[in-house]
C-alpha cells in the first residue's frame, strides 16, 4: 500500500464521515496545509456527490417539531433524584448503547456506500492491484477496513468501529481451497490495530488473496491458543479498487 493509497484512504473516509472525532478534526487542519490531501478530498466529494440526487426529499410531520418541545418542556420539569449505583451503572449502559446503536447505522451505510463508489467506479485498462475489505459483524456493525496492495502484497487495516479489548486480542485469518479446509492465521492485531503489514501476505500468491476470504475473529489475549479461532469471525472479500497511480 502506497502512501498515496493510505491517503486516498484517509479521503475517502473524511468524505464518508467514517473517522471519529479527533480523526476528523486533524484532517480538517491538514486540509489547509496539505494541497495533495484536499484535492484528493474534492475528488471524493465529486464522487459522492451524484449519488444524493437518488435519495427523495422527505416533509417531517407538521406535529414534529411541536412534539419535541412538549418532549423537551417534560424532562426540563421532570424532578430528578439522585441514582443508586446500580442505577447509575444502567443509565450509562443506556447511553453507550443508544451511542452504539447510531454509531453503527452511520458507520454501515458508510462503508456500504464506500464499496458501492469503489466497485462501481470506471476500471482501468489494466488490472487494479490495491484491494479493500470491509468487515461486518452480525452483518450490521462494520467493525474493519482491510487494505491490500497486490504489487507488494502488503495490508494495512483501520478500525472503523472497533474498540480495543481488555485481556483480549483480535487475530487475522484467511481461507481459501487451495490452503485446505482450515483458515490460516495471518497475525494477532496489537493495542493500535497494527500488524506486521510487510510480512502477513509475502508467501501467498496474489490470485489466491483475490479469491481468499478474510476473518477477524476474538481471541486470548496473545492470539488463539490452539491456531484455529475459538470465537466466531467476522468476515470480509477484497474489492478491487480503481487505480490511481500516474496521476
Amino acid at each position: 500500500m502506497t502512501d498515496r493509497d493510505d491517503l486516498d484512504m484517509l479521503a475517502a473516509e473524511f468524505v464518508l464521515g467514517t473517522l471519529d472525532a479527533d480523526e476528523r478534526a486533524s484532517v480538517t487542519r491538514r486540509l489547509v496545509a496539505e494541497p495533495e490531501l484536499n484535492a484528493l478530498v474534492e475528488e471524493w466529494e465529486v464522487r459522492l456527490a451524484p449519488l444524493a440526487d437518488s435519495i427523495q426529499p422527505v416533509t417531517p410531520d407538521p406535529e414534529l417539531f411541536a412534539r419535541i418541545e412538549r418532549q423537551i418542556d417534560a424532562e426540563q420539569h421532570t424532578p430528578t433524584e439522585q441514582p443508586s449505583p446500580a442505577n447509575s451503572t444502567v443509565i450509562a449502559l443506556r447511553t453507550r448503547l443508544r451511542r452504539w446503536q447510531w454509531s453503527t447505522g452511520v458507520a454501515s451505510a458508510a462503508a456500504l456506500l464506500l464499496i458501492a463508489v469503489l466497485v462501481l467506479q470506471p476500471r482501468p485498462e489494466s488490472a487494479p492491484q490495491s484491494f479493500v475489505a470491509v468487515f461486518q459483524q452480525n452483518d450490521q456493525q462494520p467493525a474493519f477496513m482491510l487494505s491490500v496492495d497486490l504489487n507488494t502484497r502488503q495490508l494495512s487495516i483501520r478500525p472503523v468501529t472497533a474498540e480495543p479489548l481488555q485481556e483480549k486480542s483480535y487475530q487475522l485469518w484467511i481461507k481459501a481451497d487451495p490452503l485446505g479446509p482450515d483458515p490460516r492465521s495471518l497475525g494477532v492485531l496489537n493495542d493500535n490495530f497494527e500488524l506486521d503489514r510487510a510480512a502477513a501476505l509475502q508467501n501467498f500468491d496474489p490470485e489466491l488473496l483475490k479469491q481468499a476470504t478474510f476473518g477477524i475473529s476474538i481471541e486470548p489475549a496473545g492470539g488463539s491458543p490452539t491456531g484455529l479461532p475459538t470465537s466466531p469471525a467476522i468476515h470480509g472479500f477484497l474489492y478491487p479498487v480503481s487505480g490511481t497511480s500516474g496521476q
